[in-house]
């Protein structure tokens, strides 16, 4: 393959259907990247000491995509090495130990796609209109 058919690709996706680390994965994958990193964000059965039942999210989808691929514009001036970026995230409820987001990024080298991963997630959670509640026994709570 001439690397000038595996041109840089941001794939974002919000979905209501479970979400595959394999599939994510998949998508980043390129010969000329010796590393793939992935965050998975998964919905834990606790918050604040407050047993929880299950996560639900929300999005303003078209700003939300919006905001992703200014946070892929970012990553790519940081790390002009990255070659895939791939981030997913779940709508609608979320049981304990799915996974609420995925965060794939492939870079010729590990430095790069790691801090570029954790870059990410980090933006996402601060700039994207995705708004998750959570559930306990009496109720739910933003």
């Amino acid at each position: 393959m001439d690397e000038s058919e595996d041109v840089p690709k941001d794939f974002i996706k919000l979905k209501s259907e479970k979400l595959s680390v394999d599939e994510v994965s998949e998508l980043v994958i390129s010969p000329y990247c010796g590393a793939v990193s992935l965050f998975v964000g998964t919905t834990r059965n606790n918050f604040e000491g407050k047993k929880v039942i299950h996560l639900e999210y929300e999005a303003y989808t078209s700003m939300a995509e919006t905001e992703i691929k200014k946070i892929c514009r970012d990553v790519r001036q940081k790390w002009p090495s990255i070659k895939h970026i791939a981030v997913h995230h779940r709508l609608g409820v979320v049981p304990i130990t799915e996974a609420s987001v995925i965060i794939a990024v492939s870079s010729p080298h590990r430095a790069e796609s790691l801090e570029a991963v954790m870059y990410c997630i980090n933006n996402l959670k601060a700039s994207v209109p995705i708004w998750k509640k959570y559930r306990d026994c009496s109720g739910f709570h933003p």
